[in-house]
């Protein structure tokens, strides 16, 4: 065996690493050194992400053809490493709270396994890993979702992601059964070759039907995304933020690969309209759900269904600028997120409120975070000259680029829901600078953490979209990435 090509994987190794090192602090160091267990993960897993960006980046196969890496591929890592982050870091004080106390730990162990299973489905080229990567992402997420012992809205929110992660994984594992029937192999690039020669036959259909669904379940793709507001509402505030951002955004470029890598040969004749499909239903109804909602988690957790409609459009555009353009907005998207669940995790920290009448004349006494959930609003709207409004501009381009009359009227629809997005992000501001509250919030000084959190995030919505150059990089990253 060759042992060398494990350096390929300087991702996962890096990782791993981080985890050791994170487990080895929470079981022998002394509980009085415990105490800056969160601060000393964020610090750590901070290096490991600066490392990972001045890392070099190659191309290169390991395992037999089973991973792979490229420019885009770490590049994508890398996105999904600001978002931990962020996560890390705005988690520090829910974290270091007397109910965490004796889980601290675990809660950043089990983070930190998530993302090892993501990398392995964005390098995976073989069905095994892909799965694997799969259930390893997935599986601590259900724990994560009831890590609030105390309330019973946790455990409702981690068995309903258990039961809908099981029934995904098992619509998923019958498709790949299906796959291998007709193909008899696992490897993309020998389905790929096979669904070319078997266009037309039903099996390809079933197969591609029931792989989609698999994935659709954990982008929250309509109508798979039933269990996505339940879960987000329930489960603790830090993890709906990760459910929200790293997740679905490891799992939309999961679907990219896996879509353009083993059914690219037949992308216009079958899973071209099954898209189209799932991109207006989740598109519409993640907006006309979003305007409902009182509660700020379901409220976001529509949002986000949305959102992942419009991710779904990079995907569309098969070829290298709709793989940056996906990577560009899942970026953007995390930053301006993450500032709207740091707001939303401030001040339930501080009061325990999560409803948006709550929010009714937040500036007046709070007017820095009326400010932060004001720019990931609009932001999250697509509102220039904010870094959403870049993300949708390049997401739309490069779907736009196929030239068929299909792809001009489903990006039409996707712009007259953004104009429907705008109207219920505008309620938020509306609620925070305009409506009148007798008992608003109270003043408070929100954690360290917390700030600095949100100060990174803001600054991304504020700089990310002036800065061209990291389009362009990532552009280039997938030109040179040989995916098409």
């Amino acid at each position: 065996m060759d042992y060398s090509q494990f350096l390929l994987m300087h991702h996962e190794i890096g990782i791993l690493i981080v985890f050791l090192l994170v487990f080895l602090f929470d079981t022998f160091l002394p509980k009085s050194a415990q105490s800056k267990l969160s601060v000393a993960s964020c610090v750590l897993f901070g290096l490991y992400t600066l490392y990972c960006f001045f890392a070099p980046m190659t191309i290169g196969e390991a395992f037999a053809g089973m991973y792979a890496t490229s420019p885009i591929v770490a590049s994508i890592k890398n996105i999904l490493n600001v978002g931990l982050f962020l996560v890390l870091l705005q988690s520090i004080k829910w974290n270091d709270s007397e109910s965490q106390l004796v889980r601290r730990g675990e809660f950043i162990e089990l983070l930190l396994v998530t993302l090892f299973g993501m990398y392995l489905m964005v390098s995976a080229r073989h069905f095994l890993i892909f799965v694997i990567g799969l259930e390893t992402a997935s599986l601590p997420l259900a724990a994560l979702a009831a890590f609030d012992k105390k309330q019973y809205e946790s455990h409702e929110a981690a068995v309903k992601y258990l039961f809908t992660a099981v029934f995904s994984s098992a619509i998923y594992l019958l498709g790949i059964s299906f796959v291998y029937g007709f193909t008899g192999s696992l490897y993309f690039q020998d389905i790929a070759l096979s669904a070319a020669l078997a266009e037309g036959s039903v099996l390809v259909y079933v197969a591609l039907a029931f792989v989609i669904a698999g994935i659709g379940f954990k982008i929250s793709l309509v109508p798979f995304h039933l269990w996505t507001a339940d879960v987000y509402q329930g489960a603790p505030t830090s993890v709906t933020s990760y459910l929200s951002v790293v997740s679905k955004g490891a799992a939309a470029f999961a679907a990219f690969i896996v879509l353009t890598q083993a059914f690219g040969a037949v992308y216009s004749a079958v899973w071209e309209w099954m898209l189209y499909a799932l991109i207006v239903l989740t598109i519409t109804v993640g907006n006309l759900f979003a305007i409902r909602q009182t509660n700020m988690k379901r409220f976001l957790a529509f949002s986000s269904i949305s959102q992942a409609g419009y991710i779904m459009l990079g995907v569309i555009a098969f070829n290298a600028a709709g793989v940056a353009a996906l990577a560009y907005y899942v970026l953007i998207y995390i930053v301006s997120n993450l500032a709207a669940f740091g707001v939303v995790q401030a001040i339930e920290n501080a009061t325990g409120k999560v409803d948006m009448t709550d929010y009714n004349g937040l500036y007046k006494t709070n007017p820095k975070l009326s400010f932060a959930m004001m720019l990931a609003m609009f932001s999250l709207g697509g509102i220039p000259p904010f870094a959403g409004f870049f993300s949708k501009f390049f997401i739309f381009s490069s779907a736009l680029a196929e030239g068929s009359v299909a792809i001009y009227v489903l990006v039409l629809i996707a712009l007259l829901n953004t104009i429907i997005s705008l109207y219920y992000y505008l309620l938020v501001v509306k609620a925070m600078f305009i409506r009148p509250n007798d008992n608003p919030i109270e003043p408070f000084k929100s954690h360290w953490s917390e700030r600095a959190g949100l100060s990174i995030c803001v600054a991304g919505i504020i700089l990310i979209g002036l800065v061209s150059t990291i389009y362009m990089f990532l552009n280039k990253a997938a030109e040179v990435s040989g995916l098409f």
